[in-house]
């Protein structure tokens, strides 16, 4: 195998799929990335055994076919270290790969390509295309409120449904949970769910850098799989049942109450600056027109902001973790939200003001 490339036309797509690989691994293949060379192509290749992502580069120099493994994070922090307007001239000699730029020259290990493994690809059973940006949407709109090693395994991910002319991301901890739909043109009948581990989802938003470019995926009974122009993106999915999110969303709140989301998020920030470190809690007092926020921590001290909005109704008291609070706040993009309460121990439900694609249910805290 012997190729010449430009260093940014290396660099790019080994940091995406080194970023795939693992550091600590029990399988030293593991830490490899795999370079293929067939034609004009060069393909970069990392997994980690639930995600694999292959990059594509075409090559404006004539190659010579082959393919090889090596350590992923080596050959990354080589690349980085030369000039931006470097030649890198890569080849393998002896099981051992030669990287040359200059006067610079590296001999790498390597292990050979048959050790490195793919991720089994099963039937797609759905497949559809959309907007790179679309796709990014809906990641960016519900992946905060992803489980991190929760026993309940099936929190840890995203679930991705697909139904007639829809498709919906729900991600959950237990404490809250987010929701972000959009309409597509998919010929899908039946109801498709499937669970995308949290790595996974991390990856594959890391990828949809254009946001006009499109991007193709398919649904598997194990895996998803999302291809743009450049990448190859497969993950195993979780094998689990996703709780029943429609159950979650909370209904017939009578307590609808509109306000600047800017404003209400500056007061949040600033009263949490005094909640207590731990549990985050603080305390809104809801009357006709005006919204209190307080909090207070073991130290006694306290924090009250008072937040002209837009209600008429009854007093309501309820606490809340105020970073859930802000996480929402900081993903949705419309000034005005809308969040609608029935009582001090019923969840609340926060929207855009005029927009329903997306919904936020956050559970209230005893204080």
């Amino acid at each position: 195998m012997h190729f010449t490339i430009q260093r940014e036309a290396l660099l790019k797509p080994l940091q995406l799929v080194a970023g795939v690989v693992e550091r600590r691994q029990t399988l030293p293949v593991l830490s490899n990335v795999l370079l293929i060379v067939d034609g004009q192509q060069l393909s970069l290749t990392g997994t980690d055994l639930e995600v694999e992502l292959v990059g594509r580069v075409q090559l404006d120099e004539p190659a010579e076919a082959g393919e090889i493994t090596v350590p992923a994070r080596k050959l990354m922090d080589i690349c980085k270290s030369l000039p931006a307007d470097a030649l890198i001239d890569v080849r393998v000699d002896e099981q051992k790969l030669l990287v040359k730029a200059g006067r610079s020259r590296f001999t790498l290990s390597t292990l050979p390509a048959k050790d490195f493994p793919t991720v089994e690809e099963g039937p797609g059973s759905l497949t559809c295309s959309l907007e790179q940006s679309r796709l990014r949407r809906l990641i960016d709109r519900t992946g905060f409120a992803m489980a991190q090693q929760d026993v309940r395994y099936y929190l840890n991910g995203m679930l991705l449904e697909v139904s007639a002319g829809l498709i919906r991301a729900v991600a959950t901890d237990g404490h809250r949970l987010a929701m972000c739909s959009m309409h597509v043109d998919i010929g899908q009948a039946d109801r498709h769910q499937v669970i995308v581990p949290r790595k996974g989802i991390l990856e594959l938003a890391r990828l949809l850098t254009e946001p006009d470019g499109q991007v193709a995926i398919v649904l598997g009974q194990h895996h998803i799989r999302a291809t743009t122009g450049e990448f190859t993106f497969t993950s195993k999915l979780v094998d689990g049942k996703f709780p029943d999110y429609e159950r979650v969303l909370p209904k017939g709140g009578d307590k609808h109450v509109v306000g600047d989301r800017q404003a209400l998020r500056e007061a949040f920030s600033r009263t949490a600056i005094l909640s207590n470190e731990k549990y985050r809690g603080i305390r809104l007092l809801l009357e006709s027109g005006l919204l209190k926020i307080q909090a207070n921590n073991p130290e006694q001290e306290e924090a009250e902001e008072e937040i002209g909005v837009d209600y008429q109704g009854d007093s309501l008291e309820i606490g809340f973790n105020v970073s859930y609070l802000l996480d929402v706040l900081g993903v949705m993009g419309t000034e005005q939200v809308r969040l609608v309460l029935s009582n001090s121990s019923s969840s609340a439900l926060l929207q855009e003001a005029d927009n329903e694609d997306s919904a936020y249910v956050v559970m209230p805290m005893r204080l």
